[in-house]
């Protein structure tokens, strides 16, 4: 039976989680993960993420659906079904343009989709973790992996950081393989203060 254990930090302003992914950055204490309910103005930078490699893949789909098109089409007008349109010629390019516009868009689009949901995980009938049901309403959460490379210091030194930068509240969560699907266990570690 394999688990995995995490510690999450809530918070219930986004300013509170920036301070903190900042001091816990500096002290060089790794985050698995942050999750909010809306966008967070410049928390990718710093959490220390790259830029985004999407467009260019955008870019790749999007010339493969040109090239498909003008191929596609010049091979049916000029060697599989040429008709003679009032003498115009087999190879009209302005005529292609709609169509191959629309498969460059086409291809792009679809493209990206299907490299987001590869690169993200979203494959069809998997079960996503849900650290604490709060996230996708009201909380803001950090995610650290509890495993044998963390010491009991690095998790007192994440967790006074988190107290420190006004965290709501800490639990710990384990998820396990044998478990039913969204089933886990919760540890409370610390309580809102009322």
């Amino acid at each position: 039976m394999a688990s995995e254990r995490f510690m999450i930090g809530l918070f219930s302003h986004e300013d509170n989680l920036l301070g903190a992914v900042r001091a816990l950055r500096e002290k060089k204490l790794e985050i698995t993960d942050a999750l909010t309910p809306f966008p967070v103005h410049g928390l990718e930078h710093e959490l220390g993420y790259k830029d985004s490699r999407l467009h260019t893949a955008g870019f790749i789909f999007g010339l493969t659906g040109l090239l498909f098109a003008l191929t596609f089409m010049t091979w049916i007008n000029t060697y599989n079904y040429p008709i003679n349109y009032g003498g115009k010629p087999q190879f009209a390019l302005p005529s292609f343009i709609p169509v191959t516009f629309e498969l460059t868009i086409l291809f792009a689009a679809v493209g990206m989709v299907i490299v987001y949901c590869v690169r993200n995980g979203l494959a069809l009938g998997r079960v996503p973790r849900i650290y604490d049901d709060r996230i996708t309403d009201d909380r803001f959460a950090l995610v650290f992996a509890i495993d044998e490379k963390r010491t009991a210091d690095e998790l007192n030194a994440i967790r006074d950081v988190l107290v420190e930068h006004g965290v709501a509240e800490i639990k710990a969560k384990e998820f396990s393989d044998d478990d039913e699907v969204f089933e886990s266990s919760t540890i409370r570690l610390n309580e809102e203060s009322k």
